[in-house]
């Protein structure tokens, strides 16, 4: 285990041995931390972070079942600042979006037959603006201790982070008698990312360049499946890069935006202090705008 704040010593690492885990501490965390999140330490560069993969059904008794393919794209960039006593700070600002296809055809769906229901939905596809950090991470916490620590994994000129994020929470859809009768939003977000080690880790590179990422989720049936409360979990399984070059965003990609989502060919503005949007709070806002209709 190597433990350092220097960049001095982050230096040196680009002899570490296949394998090593390397734990970064006090600015030199924050700042590995800051690259990994917004692909540089500058601000309001635009960051574009493009993945593709596989959703599924999970079942207990029955096989499961190759839903959708998912295509989809994150949009942001960062502000900076410094605090007296917390130091360098920063936040990323995004919007994403992420189609569901036909795993035969390939085509976008917006409409879909449940295979348990026998009905046809309406295809909700993710369009979530905002995702955003909700507040600035800092260097240093409040007492001006240093605070920052993150941990990766070096593969000769590969460093690899890994991070899984539990979530368990009021469900936007439900009632105020959850905790009675279940119904709380239950998921799993797995990422694991890999970067250049000597440009990651090296303090006076502002920049890290293209990366590559895997992303996965366990989580409860989307809420325009209208599957209610029958038994089963869905399990998506991705992987893609990120880049701060647009012309690298695949074609079909950029028709998609162009004809769907023109909005999102850009991230929110740097100050933007909107609520996060997700899956079901964009559910709900659908199902309120068909009231009356």
């Amino acid at each position: 285990m190597i433990r350092t704040s220097t960049s001095i010593l982050l230096m040196t690492l680009a002899a570490s041995v296949w394998g090593e885990t390397v734990t970064l501490t006090g600015e030199a965390a924050h700042t590995a931390m800051q690259k990994t999140t917004c692909g540089t330490t500058e601000q309001g560069v635009t960051r574009y972070g493009i993945f593709e993969g596989r959703g599924y059904s999970r079942v207990p008794g029955e096989k499961d079942r190759h839903l959708f393919d998912v295509l989809g794209i994150n949009v942001r960039h960062c502000s900076v600042k410094t605090d007296a006593t917390r130091g360098p700070g920063f936040r990323s600002v995004s919007r994403e979006i992420m189609v569901y296809m036909d795993p035969e055809s390939g085509e976008i769906l917006d409409a879909w037959t449940n295979p348990w229901t026998g009905k046809e939905v309406k295809v909700l596809h993710v369009a979530n603006d905002p995702v955003n950090m909700r507040a600035y991470r800092y260097a240093r916490d409040e007492d001006g201790e240093a605070s920052a620590e993150m941990t990766l994994r070096r593969y000769g000129d590969v460093a690899a982070r890994s991070s899984e994020v539990p979530l368990f929470y009021k469900n936007p859809l439900g009632g105020e008698y959850q905790p009675y009768i279940g119904g709380t939003y239950h998921a799993m977000e797995m990422f694991n990312s890999f970067y250049d080690a000597a440009r990651l880790m090296d303090g006076d590179e502002q920049s890290i360049g293209q990366s590559h990422l895997a992303w996965a989720r366990v989580a409860k049936w989307l809420p325009w499946l209208e599957m209610g409360d029958r038994p089963g979990v869905m399990i998506f399984n991705a992987t893609g890069f990120s880049t701060f070059d647009q012309s690298r965003i695949p074609q079909r990609l950029r028709r998609i935006l162009d004809d769907r989502y023109p909005d999102y060919w850009t991230p929110p503005p740097l100050d933007d202090g909107r609520p996060n949007e997700t899956s079901w709070t964009v559910f709900k806002k659908y199902m309120e705008s068909q009231k009356g209709e």
